[in-house]
């Protein structure tokens, strides 16, 4: 397949990458990855109905949006965490907030995440126990809400996705209420990246913006930045593709083609199908890392919203 044509403006070819430049760009853009068009707004999704709650954490409040209303009966609802290397990103982000009024208005409400991010000091367990805190308080108040707690799903892209995962890694030891399915996107699970099974066409990677890049280096520090020290100090709730993945509810997956940490989702899905676990997979073809980002509110994106809906509603079989 040929990749898209990408806006390379203002953007470093990828040939000559720096060490570190991609975790670096995160660093110094909190608000979230940079689009493909920063010229243009970011899409505005369906118009539906938000509020705000706030959940008691460890660290303080934990800011929850929610996104639609219930049905009736209530169907499966999505507590949603986004992405952005743990630095940067807020539900504000095409990620998060587009995904979460074209779920909402297709009847699966969406509770998002404003976890803290890892800046200034703050770092592992905070966004794990921001994310934890928001869990306990959706499954605790999803019947007054107009929520069944049985089909709460959880999950996150990017960033976000390790929190899902190291959440619901959590909730199996601890003996406590398991989300209905996880579902993730492009997610970051392991600090030294897997090779993808069929490799990456190099052309292509070499040809794309660095701020499109999530390179080995990158992977390193995001995740040295997030445990707070080096990567043998990391819990299996931090970088939970190296956990055992057994009692995870079922699982599905988003990946993308041109995306260097596509290796990890695909070692994450293979485990889990050993472990037992049922896991759907799909690739998103032509697509690069923060795909639902990137291309939210265009064509290109629509298989994937497409898959992502099918497996909340399938939370309810």
């Amino acid at each position: 397949m040929t990749a898209p044509e990408w806006d390379i403006t203002a953007a470093s070819p990828a040939g000559d990458l720096a060490p570190d430049a991609g975790f670096a760009q995160h660093l110094a853009a909190p608000e979230g990855p940079q689009t493909l068009d920063p010229s243009q707004p970011p899409p505005v999704g369906p118009d539906v109905p938000i509020r705000m709650a706030t959940a008691n954490g460890r660290h303080g409040p934990v800011r929850i949006r929610i996104y639609g209303e219930a049905t009736s009966p209530p169907g499966p609802a999505l507590m949603w965490l986004h992405g952005g290397g743990f630095v940067s990103g807020s539900p504000d982000m095409p990620e998060s907030d587009y995904l979460a009024r074209v779920l909402a208005r297709a009847g699966t409400p969406v509770l998002s995440v404003e976890y803290r991010l890892a800046r200034d000091g703050v770092c592992f367990p905070v966004p794990h126990d921001d994310a934890l805190a928001a869990w306990f308080w959706a499954h605790e108040n999803a019947e007054s809400l107009g929520l069944n707690p049985r089909l709460l799903c959880l999950g996150g892209a990017g960033a976000g996705g390790n929190l899902a995962v190291g959440a619901a890694l959590y909730l199996v030891d601890a003996g406590k209420p398991l989300p209905a399915k996880l579902v993730l996107a492009y997610p970051f699970l392991h600090a030294e990246l897997p090779a993808p099974a069929q490799g990456l066409d190099q052309d292509v990677m070499a040809g794309l913006p660095r701020h499109l890049r999530l390179t080995p280096e990158d992977c390193v520090r995001q995740a040295e930045n997030y445990i707070g020290g080096p990567l043998s100090m990391a819990s299996s709730y931090a970088m939970p593709g190296y956990a055992d993945p057994a009692g995870l509810p079922p699982t599905a997956i988003l990946a993308c083609e041109y995306d260097d940490v596509r290796g990890s989702s695909e070692r994450f899905a293979s485990d889990l199908q050993r472990a037992g676990v049922p896991v759907a997979y799909f690739l998103a073809e032509g697509a690069v890392h923060g795909h639902l980002n990137l291309a939210a509110g265009t064509p290109e994106a629509q298989p994937a919203l497409d898959f992502l809906a099918k497996e909340l509603a399938s939370a309810a079989a």
